[in-house]
C-alpha cells in the first residue's frame, strides 16, 4: 500500500512539472523545457533522458519491468515524459524525434490500460492524442 501511494503522489506531481514544461514550450523556451525534463528524469526514475531514449521501443517494457525492477508506476511517469520530449520536439521541429517518442509514449500506455485493467478516460484521451500526432507525423 505504502509504494501504490508513493506512485500515486509521484504521479500527481508529475503531472504539476509537465503543465510548467508544457509552458515554457507554448512561450518559445525549448532550452528551459529541455533541462526540466531532464531534472525529472532524475528525480523520479534515477537515469538520464538518454538511458531511456537509445531502449528500443519494441523491448521498453521487458527491459525496464525485467531488467532494470521498474514498476508499472515508473512506466506510467516515462510515459509521460516520452510523451512530453515529444511535444518538445514537435515545437522544435524536429519531426522524426517527435515521431520515436510519441510511438514509445503510446506504447507504455497501451501496455499500461492493460496492466491496470481499470477505465482511465484520461490515459485514453492521451492515446488518442498520441495516435493522432503519429498519424499526422507519418503523413509529412
Amino acid at each position: 500500500m505504502y509504494q501504490k501511494d508513493y506512485i500515486l503522489r509521484m504521479i500527481e506531481m508529475l503531472g504539476e512539472m509537465i503543465a510548467g514544461i508544457l509552458g515554457l514550450i507554448k512561450k518559445g523556451e525549448f532550452e528551459k523545457a529541455d533541462e526540466k525534463l531532464e531534472s525529472i528524469y532524475y528525480k523520479l526514475l534515477n537515469e538520464d533522458s538518454a538511458f531511456f531514449s537509445i531502449i528500443p521501443e519494441n523491448e521498453l517494457t521487458d527491459k525496464l519491468l525485467n531488467m532494470h525492477n521498474y514498476t508499472n508506476g515508473h512506466l506510467e511517469v516515462l510515459a509521460e515524459l516520452f510523451n512530453t520530449e515529444a511535444e518538445l520536439c514537435l515545437a522544435q521541429g524536429n519531426m522524426a524525434g517527435s515521431l520515436c517518442y510519441s510511438r514509445k509514449s503510446l506504447k507504455l500506455f497501451e501496455f499500461i490500460d492493460k496492466e491496470y485493467k481499470t477505465y482511465s478516460q484520461e490515459r485514453i484521451d492521451k492515446m488518442n492524442a498520441i495516435l493522432q500526432r503519429i498519424a499526422t507525423l507519418e503523413k509529412s
